[in-house]
């Protein structure tokens, strides 16, 4: 018996090595024949287990001889594309396989071979798989492809339009100014050190995302509503839990958000059973908000069936639930909307419904604050372009209340003023996502034409779109010698100047041609540039923050809107500044000269600029590890250092 064991033991690891033999042998023979430099690897740098022993494999890797590692170390990081960006393709160049016995990925950051990606579809799919645990709530927009995903895209981005974006921009501009009064506290006067930045951001776009996605006001501190409010507001705007809830709205959305990665990839009976204060904390939040998510769908196809289907204003589960259930039948029930000839108009099922309001909010929520909050730390850390911001902001809006501003006649300004630059200057840097995934199609091995080379993709091989190294490859970019380091150019600094020289950088950053086999189809959703005319224009491919094509991200341009209006109220009439505690209290700056001031200031800034490049990608990038910027708000006019620093 023992003895038959062990023969099944050993066919079974015969047949696993087979496997493994085997299938690095095929990944291999296709990586020739692509034509494009390949490197092996024994685990890919996307596999889930690879990645979660990350420390434990890679220096038993590294034990063998150099010649086998050398050229790939930076890839045996799991943070490499931030860290590295475009250094390591001018090493290896503009895309390279990395081969291992599973997985063939191509890496790239060529911009013709970025829009090439983007622009077929078909050939070039999303992974759907990446994104299943994004589907534990319902199927997507984001977790689907094929028909079921054109169904979705026609559907959800119905709300994305400019009429929507007006909502935005003045809800955006009312969250703003809630955020401007605790940062100034209870005495109004501003001028205090505080770490919660990005703490603060993250509140404000969860306050605006909750308008977006539910139509629901939450307030900040010391706010309150009009008698005559609508009760249901009051109610998800408390901060107390209501009846059957532990948490508020509030609090269980950004706990949930908080917790997301625990939640999506830990099953949830090992959370239940294991003594951990956190996972009991994620799982009352996910408890208490998809709670909350049941109840804002019970009511709202409730007004629909009532006929209370008025569209009031911005709410994209609202609209959703008016696209599935805007027919209902004399006795409630939902009634199939005939369409052109007959057709039936497709309608998403309740778990979907819920399913895209939650991924709006994923997408929405964390990476538009992040986008701020460097936006903002940035800003602080560059003074002359703080002033210039400041200066567009005079000539545009002057000394307007923001609640008059006028979407329609200062948006294209502002987008196109240092405001728009700043935006885009992060999103270059420091983008929401450092690479994007996507594949070749399972059916055949495409073609790919890099720099006037055709190559040919496997089919079924992954493709790493590394956005953060095509937006640092100053190929594409105009760029000076850099002012804050020895470095050739200024590609890695924080430099939102560089957007208004509109001249093409060199010969080689030629704005892309038309592709072929490219998609044609109207997908829906905003299909206008994400950068202002007035500005300097990237060639295609080159820019892709919130990806590109058909399946770009639908709720960029509210994004934009939201960042830019928030800017713009905020440096109206206050300044950021970094704090400099850790070098001079008050007192100590109160008897300094100018020279030492500048000198302190200086410290803050290498500190912020240090911390910013130690952001990690996790979902999103942004700051981990309790690491913080620390900064003040200050009333123009009261600034001690942002108004003359680097004059």
């Amino acid at each position: 018996m023992a003895s038959e064991i062990l023969l099944l033991l050993a066919a079974a690891g015969f047949y696993c090595l087979f496997n493994i033999v085997s299938g690095l042998s095929a990944n291999i023979a296709a990586a020739k024949r692509s034509g494009l430099p390949y490197f092996i690897i024994p685990i890919s740098p996307w596999n889930r287990i690879g990645q979660i022993f990350n420390k434990v494999w890679v220096p038993l890797y590294k034990l063998l001889p150099r010649k086998f590692w050398q050229d790939i170390e930076p890839i045996l990081n799991t943070n490499w594309q931030y860290i590295w960006n475009h250094k390591l393709f001018a090493k290896l160049g503009d895309a390279f396989l990395i081969v291992s016995p599973g997985r063939i990925i191509c890496f790239t950051e060529n911009a013709e071979a970025l829009h090439q990606i983007t622009s077929k579809r078909e050939a070039f799919p999303k992974p759907t798989e990446a994104y299943a645990i994004l589907g534990q709530y319902g199927q997507n927009v984001l977790t689907l492809e094929g028909a079921a995903w054109r169904m979705h895209r026609k559907i959800t981005s119905a709300s994305f339009n400019e009429k929507n974006a007006a909502l935005v921009f003045r809800e955006s501009i009312s969250q703003t100014q809630g955020l401007i009064n605790l940062w100034l506290g209870s005495d109004g006067l501003g001028n205090k050190t505080f770490n919660t930045i990005e703490q603060d951001t993250a509140s404000l776009m969860l306050n605006i995302i909750a308008n977006i996605g539910f139509g629901l006001k939450i307030l900040w501190p010391g706010q309150s509503f009009p008698p005559h409010a609508d009760p249901r507001l009051a109610k998800y705007a408390t901060q107390e839990a209501p009846d059957g809830y532990t948490m508020s709205f509030v609090n269980a959305l950004a706990r949930t958000l908080d917790y997301l990665i625990l939640l999506l990839v830990v099953p949830k009976w090992i959370l239940r059973i294991i003594p951990s204060k956190h996972a009991k904390v994620a799982l009352e939040a996910e408890s208490n908000f998809v709670g909350y998510l049941n109840e804002f769908l019970r009511e709202k196809i409730e007004d629909v069936r009532k006929g209370d289907n008025a569209e009031q204003g911005l709410d994209i589960m609202g609209s959703l639930v008016r696209t599935s259930y805007g027919d209902t039948s004399g006795n409630g029930s939902v009634a199939a909307k005939p369409g052109k000839k007959g057709h039936q108009v497709a309608q998403l099922t309740d778990s979907e419904i819920i399913g895209n309001a939650f991924v709006n909010i994923v997408a929405g929520h964390e990476s538009t604050a992040n986008v701020l909050h460097f936006s903002l730390v940035e800003l602080a850390t560059n003074p002359a372009s703080q002033r210039r911001l400041q200066r567009d902001i005079d000539n545009i809006l002057g000394d307007a209340d923001p609640n008059t501003w006028d979407y329609d006649a200062k948006m294209n300004q502002l987008l196109g003023s240092m405001v728009g630059a700043a935006v885009n200057e992060t999103l270059r840097l420091v983008p929401p996502v450092v690479d994007i995934p996507k594949m070749v199609s399972p059916s055949q091995d495409q073609p790919l034409t890099i720099n006037g080379v055709r190559y040919l993709l496997p089919r079924k091989a992954t493709i790493g779109m590394v956005a953060i190294a095509s937006q640092r490859n100053p190929r594409y970019w105009p760029t000076k010698p850099s002012k804050i380091s020895d470095a050739e150019t200024d590609i890695d600094d924080f430099v939102p100047e560089r957007w208004f020289q509109t001249e093409s950088a060199t010969t080689a950053a030629a704005a892309a041609g038309a592709v072929e086999g490219a998609d044609t189809e109207d997908f829906g959703g905003y299909a206008g540039s994400d950068t202002s005319a007035q500005l300097y224009r990237p060639p295609r491919g080159a820019f892709i923050p919130f990806s590109d094509g058909a399946r770009a991200c639908l709720g960029r341009r509210m994004a934009i809107v939201e960042l830019v209006s928030a800017l713009a109220a905020i440096f109206q009439k206050y300044s950021i500044e970094l704090a400099v505690d850790e070098w001079a209290s008050d007192e100590k700056f109160a008897g300094m000269s100018r020279n030492e001031k500048a000198e302190v200031y200086g410290l803050a800034q290498q500190k912020a600029r240090d911390t910013v490049n130690s952001a990690t990608s996790m979902i999103t990038l942004k700051l981990h590890g309790n690491k913080y910027v620390p900064v003040r708000l200050v009333r123009r006019g009261e600034e001690r250092f942002v108004d003359w620093v680097d004059a």
